[in-house]
């Protein structure tokens, strides 16, 4: 039985609820709703269910001045103090006990099904709490009995840390760090003009032919005769077109054959 200090808190309220007397059970297969007489109730009132630390309570009460009626104290859920009949899911038999400790059987039925449904719900969700619970403290239970792991340094115990690996890794990053401050050099060929282009006549000048005076240089005693500049700068290429065409050339412009 729960301690009389414990908190009290509401599990399931139903407005009516309807008490059936029984007839004793004539074999082990269980109770059958059919056997009462379901249109006589014994009492009719509110059913309110409510927990005491682990164990639960059906109360029986009535409907205007809340006298109890009624209670089973319920410390197993299913058990033998809440029992479902064989032939319907709206009717069940309680046993209530009174406060000199006897007991009777009594059935309990519901006029809808969501009712039963919710009485049912109620039970086994405080009694799945009721395990959980137990379960957390068998574990806190083993956890203080079970020796703590010592991981502390025992006096003049000491541990040797190696770092070599740090230095290889500055190294080459060292290495692979770019020089001049991070400024790349131009690709190659970046000032040089595009080979293979020959501009028209009239984009460049020509520069005129230096006369050299070779005869300050090699003076053999007979005069050499300064080079003449030519007017004509694409002669070349013209005695090698007219050699290979007949067509006249345009002044200018030069001729492949």
């Amino acid at each position: 039985m729960a301690e009389d200090n414990s908190y009290e808190s509401i599990l399931c309220v139903k407005p009516e609820v309807h008490v059936y007397r029984i007839p004793p059970r004539a074999t082990n297969r269980g109770y059958r709703a059919a056997d009462w007489k379901l249109d006589e109730p014994a009492w009719t009132g509110r059913m309110k269910i409510i927990c005491k630390g682990k164990v639960a309570y059906i109360k029986l009460e009535d409907k205007n001045t809340g006298e109890l009626f009624a209670q089973a104290p319920v410390e197993q859920y299913p058990g033998s103090a809440v029992e479902a009949v064989t032939d319907s899911s709206r009717y069940f038999v309680v046993r209530i006990e009174s406060d000199n400790g006897r007991h009777a059987f009594i059935g309990l039925g519901f006029a809808d099904r969501g009712d039963s449904f919710d009485f049912n719900v109620a039970l086994q969700d405080h009694f799945k709490w009721v395990k959980q619970e137990g379960e957390l403290a068998k574990m806190e239970a083993s956890q203080t009995t079970a020796p703590k792991l010592d991981l502390s340094f025992k006096e003049g115990q000491t541990i040797k840390i190696s770092i070599g690996n740090i230095k290889k890794r500055e190294a080459g990053s060292a290495k692979s760090r770019p020089m001049g401050g991070g400024l790349l050099p131009p690709p190659p060929g970046a000032g040089a003009k595009p080979a293979g282009l020959i501009a028209p006549p009239g984009d460049f000048e020509t520069a005129p032919a230096v006369q050299t005076n070779t005869a300050a240089l090699l003076d053999f005693g007979s005069p050499v005769p300064a080079a003449q500049p030519t007017s004509d700068m694409w002669g070349d290429f013209t005695s090698a077109g007219s050699n290979s065409s007949t067509d006249a050339v345009k002044p200018g412009w030069v001729q492949f054959s």
